[in-house]
């Protein structure tokens, strides 16, 4: 299962990625509840986006937030800098171990038991 990052979410949203889109469709794909809110909660979002964000959420796994995962989240900050979001998100992934899909991945690189994937520069893994 890979577990996509908010902003690969956001991504596959625009026309320009639907062939990523499909691509990943393939496979199992999850999110953090922290990227479902990170997406739906964005102040200037349209009525009809929301609309296609809540559709997509609801074809994959959410992932909710855990005692583990917060534990693992503040233990990933304490190590360093990272912001409250990238380290719940990381820390989803690690708890699940599931490959973290991003288009940051410079800012999960130093975890090294994390593996991260760039949906757009990365070939889609195959599904085990």
């Amino acid at each position: 299962m890979i577990l996509l990052d908010s902003n690969t979410i956001i991504y596959f949203a625009s026309p320009g990625f639907a062939g990523h889109r499909r691509e990943y469709s393939k496979l199992d794909l999850a999110a953090s509840a922290v990227s479902r809110i990170e997406v739906l909660g964005y102040h200037s979002l349209e009525q009809d986006k929301e609309k296609d964000f809540e559709d997509y959420f609801a074809s994959i796994v959410v992932l909710e937030m855990t005692s583990e995962v917060v534990e693992r989240a503040i233990w990933l900050r304490q190590q360093r800098k990272i912001g409250l979001g990238d380290a719940l998100v990381a820390a989803t992934a690690l708890v699940h171990e599931l490959t973290l899909a991003t288009r940051n991945t410079k800012d999960f690189k130093w975890i090294t038991s994390l593996t991260v994937i760039d949906p757009f520069g990365d070939t889609a893994p195959s599904q085990d």
